[in-house]
């Protein structure tokens, strides 16, 4: 199985590549973030993608996900919808049925930025970990795949661009972020390359940041042990698009 999750920064702006990439691998889930558009402008193209069950869900605004299951893999349509803590457009649920997995849930999450209102950001994210935590104790499992806006130590952060309490490395999100993890979750990501210093999956669009991989990693695959356990490769295209992230793409075998 392979999911692909990407914050796109525009779906109108990224239609081609959003083609090229869902062509090019072929995922069996395929997550966006910030569409900044509305149900009704994502272009046609893209709204039915052939051979999935698609959902939109976003305004016109700096926030929006999209959720799409590939049909052959899943021929029962999914249950889609918002959890309680959705804010502004910014999550998606389905409910699959895996053969192997059991009762599962993936979601295409947006965690706000923080830079306006920094304590919702907190809130949104202290309810995330209790929705990680229910759906756990309803006993099925989980991949949570997005932009989550906060790099989890010092070193998802290249050292030229390590501030010390800048939101998106505050000591208070980061030890949110890993109360969500303590629930049950795999960062997949660093489980699968935990000595690399250069994993990144965002570059601020100046200085040829990304060209020089001087980055920070703020998109994320989190998934219940379960499945992390199959995880096989979890790679960032930091060469892809024309977003300011990257896709991550992560594989997991089915057995």
């Amino acid at each position: 199985m392979k999911v692909v999750t990407w914050n796109v920064n525009g779906i109108r702006a990224r239609q081609a590549q959003v083609l090229e990439l869902a062509e090019r691998e072929q995922p069996d889930i395929l997550c966006l973030q910030e569409l900044k558009a509305t149900p009704e402008q994502v272009p046609e193209a893209l709204r039915n993608l052939a051979g999935y069950w698609c959902y939109w869900h976003g305004a016109v605004a700096y926030s929006g996900v999209g959720l799409h299951v590939r049909k052959e893999r899943f021929p029962e349509a999914p249950e889609f919808s918002h959890p309680p803590f959705d804010h502004e457009t910014r999550v998606v649920q389905a409910k699959l049925v895996s053969r192997t997995l059991g009762e599962l849930v993936v979601a295409s999450i947006y965690v706000p930025n923080g830079g306006k209102d920094f304590a919702a950001k907190l809130a949104f994210m202290s309810a995330m970990e209790g929705y990680v935590a229910a759906h756990h104790d309803a006993g099925r499992t989980l991949i949570l795949c997005g932009d989550l806006n906060v790099t989890r130590t010092d070193r998802d952060v290249h050292p030229k661009e390590c501030k010390p309490n800048a939101i998106g490395q505050r000591p208070d999100e980061r030890a949110l972020l890993e109360r969500i993890l303590g629930r049950g979750l795999t960062d997949v990501g660093r489980a699968l390359d935990p000595d690399n210093d250069n994993l990144f999956t965002w570059w601020a669009p100046w200085r040829n940041l990304r060209q020089r991989n001087i980055g920070w990693r703020l998109d994320y695959v989190l998934a219940s042990e379960i499945v992390a356990q199959r995880a096989t490769s979890c790679p960032v295209l930091r060469e892809f698009g024309s977003s300011d992230h990257g896709p991550v793409i992560a594989t997991f075998r089915e057995t």
